[in-house]
């Protein structure tokens, strides 16, 4: 099945891409790599959740948190690949927003992953890393990136 028939038949769309607010682009493309710029968990109303992940927010929702971001990147890849359907993840670094003792990185990054292998199959699965940080922009909870490769 194609990852857009996937998509559509998970109830999802893929959101517009964000206009970088600082010096660099969503993506950069080398040959049939790209490297695809950190996300956060954008709203529709371009606001992101806030808060430490372990101390305000649950892994529940953080989880959520980490497939929003899954589906930004999605975005992110069809603009430079130009069809889901050429899209291979390689690997995906996962940044979470941590309380200190918080240790269940990999289950909140576990939200963009499981995204990526239900709606691009094979090539959805990854090499990874999920790390706790002690904070990032704006004060979201997580952000994702990805280095994909393009096939013809």
């Amino acid at each position: 099945m194609h990852p857009d028939d996937k998509l559509a038949e998970l109830g999802l769309t893929l959101p517009e891409l964000p206009t970088p607010l600082a010096t660099y682009v969503s993506y950069k493309r080398d040959g049939d790599i790209a490297y695809l710029s950190g996300q956060g968990p954008r709203r529709p109303d371009g606001s992101y959740p806030t808060g430490k992940v372990g101390r305000d927010v649950s892994v529940h929702d953080a989880y959520g948190h980490a497939r929003i971001v899954g589906l930004g990147l999605l975005a992110a890849a069809k603009a430079v690949a130009g069809d889901l359907g050429k899209v291979e993840i390689l690997k995906v670094l996962g940044m979470v927003n941590a309380a200190p003792d918080f240790a269940e990185q990999p289950a909140v990054i576990n939200g963009c992953s499981d995204l990526f292998v239900a709606v691009l199959g094979e090539r959805g699965k990854h090499a990874r890393s999920a790390v706790g940080f002690g904070s990032l922009p704006n004060g979201m909870t997580v952000e994702i990136e990805a280095v994909i490769r393009i096939h013809p």
